[in-house]
């Protein structure tokens, strides 16, 4: 079926008229007549009566003028969506992110992108480092915010975003909370450890090394985050954490900083994606944490 005469035939249905058809349509009314004619020829059936200044049509003119209708509406619904796609109003976007990013800055990230793009379909993954690089490289995520990786990736491009001041926490009525101490004094208290590859525990024994000390008693060895902070909260040991972890407990005088000399760490939190153009939704998103 020739759809640029069922456009005009349409346009005809619609207005009940060659002239005002022809005038939407920016071409002559002969032009309009001559190809509803073709579309007859090409169906072999009648569509239309002239009447009058108007047209009547016939049975078969008003079943194919109502799904006419259907099939441009749905192309100009198409065509809005692609619109939408292109600007990055719609489709789709994962993020796979380690567990720092994904639980402190994640949430207020995604909640303004989604009040400014609610068309679009935003879901994200919170795994290790490794496997939210992994993600990345194969399709399975468009962008990964990773923590604790100082190193450039040869199949990836890093945008830094911030570095997170590492700190040493205690109960708030432990003898060591809010006095400066050194290094040494401060190992001297046992320590909650993280479990094995951690960014903090890995943080901390590279500390230990680097100063030639030893490390601290593993008081504890726990696996997660929540579980270190519920143990030093309860009056436990130390702990070395991320100031965006323990932030809100400080604040609230539930965990207080012990001020160790010359021991100044912090955690990368970056930003990577693919050596590729963005998808459209994927570059709203980078606009978002460039505010």
């Amino acid at each position: 079926m020739n759809l640029h005469a069922l456009r005009f035939f349409s346009k005809v249905a619609e207005t009940g008229s060659v002239t005002l058809a022809s005038e939407m349509l920016r071409v002559s009314q002969p032009a309009v007549t001559a190809q509803i004619k073709r579309l007859e020829q090409e169906l072999g059936i009648r569509l239309w009566i002239s009447q009058g200044r108007g047209v009547a049509l016939t049975d078969a003119g008003r079943m194919l003028a109502a799904e006419a209708k259907r099939l441009f509406d749905l192309e100009r619904s198409i065509e809005e969506r692609l619109d939408g796609i292109k600007e990055g109003k719609e489709g789709r976007l994962h993020i796979s992110a380690t567990y720092l990013p994904a639980n402190f800055l994640l949430p207020r990230l995604v909640a303004e992108y989604k009040k400014r793009h609610p068309a679009v379909v935003l879901e994200w993954t919170t795994t290790n480092s490794a496997q939210a690089l992994e993600l990345l490289l194969h399709y399975k995520a468009d962008i990964a915010i990773v923590g604790g990786i100082r190193e450039e990736h040869p199949l990836l491009v890093k945008t830094p975003l911030l570095e997170d001041r590492m700190c040493f926490v205690v109960h708030p009525s432990h003898p060591l909370a809010g006095k400066n101490v050194s290094l040494a004094e401060m190992l001297e208290v046992p320590f909650i450890y993280r479990e094995e590859g951690s960014f903090s525990r890995e943080q901390l024994l590279a500390l230990c090394k680097v100063r030639r000390l030893p490390a601290p008693a593993a008081g504890l060895q726990v696996n997660g985050l929540h579980e270190t902070l519920r143990v030093v909260i309860e009056g436990y040991g130390a702990a070395l954490l991320s100031s965006l972890e323990t932030e809100t407990f400080i604040t609230e005088g539930r965990l207080a900083v012990v001020h160790v000399q010359d021991a100044e760490l912090s955690n990368p939190i970056s930003a990577y994606t693919r050596k590729e153009p963005l998808s459209p939704a994927a570059r709203r998103f980078f606009e978002t944490l460039a505010r």
